[in-house]
């Protein structure tokens, strides 16, 4: 069961992580627009990449911990 703790941070991820889909992934745009400076965003922008950024950064976690245990 331990090697498992990664599969329902997994399928978040690219589920609610990259929802929705079109034209391109949401979390993908958000990181572009940071990227270019994120001029324009507002605090809704910056709520709405957090939501989309949880489960990539629980993933992240899952998977350095279970690798440390090895």
């Amino acid at each position: 069961m331990e090697n498992k703790k990664w599969l329902v941070p997994l399928l978040a991820s690219l589920t609610l992580g990259l929802a929705p889909f079109t034209p391109e992934p949401h979390l993908w745009g958000k990181l572009k627009w940071v990227a270019g400076g994120a001029e324009g965003m507002q605090i809704m922008d910056w709520f709405d990449l957090l939501m989309h950024g949880t489960p990539w950064v629980w993933l992240i976690i899952t998977l350095l911990q279970s690798s440390k245990k090895k």
